[in-house]
């Protein structure tokens, strides 16, 4: 939750693709952002990348930004040609922290009766998967943020960290919780109390992270796993997550009981029906999300 200030001065302007580029498609007409860039990527534009785009702060994760984040996702969880969307940063930092600036004269009352950083939960909402994409410093709320992604690639030389012990306060998105649950309790204590950070290899190793990739192939990398996810029924791939994530929520008995409705569930929809029909048939399915 905490962004590293001593780093700021040494950030460069942001990378974005050219307008002309092929690649580039407008995330929709009007679509104004500061903070954030959202377009449609993918060979059917089926996947929506987010690009957090606040390089001078490395990506500190202002109020501003995170309405923003939460709009672009809102848009494309209702855009029926969407089935997957992918989040990343620059290639120096994902996102270095909250915005210390933001918080640091909020008091206990203000926290309290304004539920602070609730909506940054929004992204736990999206029933579409997200991936993230992490390259560079992803310390405090860009690590909580990272987290509450469904799936996160790295970068090789990104960092990952909970450094809000050093600034005299705590994890206040998830860190203590989504790490603790990702890594296991030592090291995520450790990290949690030393403020130390891990790098996409020991990441990978704890079970943070799925993949790791070069800077530069990252985001491309991303892209492709959304579109191999988007290629396949949005309702059944909308099912699968929300059993996934019911893992973290409830005992293996109560899990697999929700498993078994949730599987029974998928064979009132049509596209199951397609998609067995398809593989005895030794054919293509061809998903209608239905």
């Amino acid at each position: 939750m905490a962004a590293l200030r001593v780093l700021l001065p040494r950030v460069r302007g942001p990378l974005r693709p050219p307008i002309h580029s092929s690649v580039w498609r407008p995330f929709a007409s009007g679509a104004n952002f500061e903070y954030i860039i959202a377009e449609k990527r993918g060979k059917n534009n089926t996947v929506g990348l987010i690009k957090l785009n606040r390089p001078k702060a490395l990506n500190a994760l202002c109020n501003g930004l995170i309405e923003e984040l939460n709009q672009a996702l809102k848009t494309f969880q209702e855009d029926p040609a969407v089935g997957a969307i992918v989040l990343t940063g620059g290639d120096k930092a994902f996102a270095a922290g909250a915005d210390i600036k933001e918080m640091q004269n909020m008091s206990f009352q203000e926290c309290y009766s304004q539920k602070f950083l609730n909506h940054w939960d929004c992204i736990t909402q999206v029933k579409k998967p997200v991936i993230a994409a992490v390259n560079g410093y992803a310390l405090g709320g860009g690590c909580e943020l990272a987290m509450m992604c469904d799936i996160i690639y790295a970068g090789e030389k990104a960092q990952f960290g909970q450094p809000e012990i050093l600034l005299g306060t705590i994890p206040g998105a998830g860190g203590t919780q989504r790490l603790t649950r990702a890594v296991g309790k030592s090291l995520a204590m450790e990290m949690v109390l030393t403020g130390d950070r891990i790098s996409a290899q020991d990441a990978k190793q704890a079970g943070l992270v799925s993949k790791i990739f070069p800077v530069e192939t990252l985001v491309e990398e991303a892209i492709q796993c959304a579109e191999r996810i988007a290629s396949n029924s949005k309702i059944i791939v909308a099912i699968a997550k929300e059993s996934v994530n019911a893992a973290f929520e409830m005992t293996l008995t109560e899990g697999n009981k929700l498993e078994k409705k949730l599987f029974y569930s998928t064979f009132a929809t049509d596209d199951r029906k397609e998609g067995m029909a398809a593989f005895v048939e030794k054919r293509k399915a061809n998903f209608r999300d239905q």
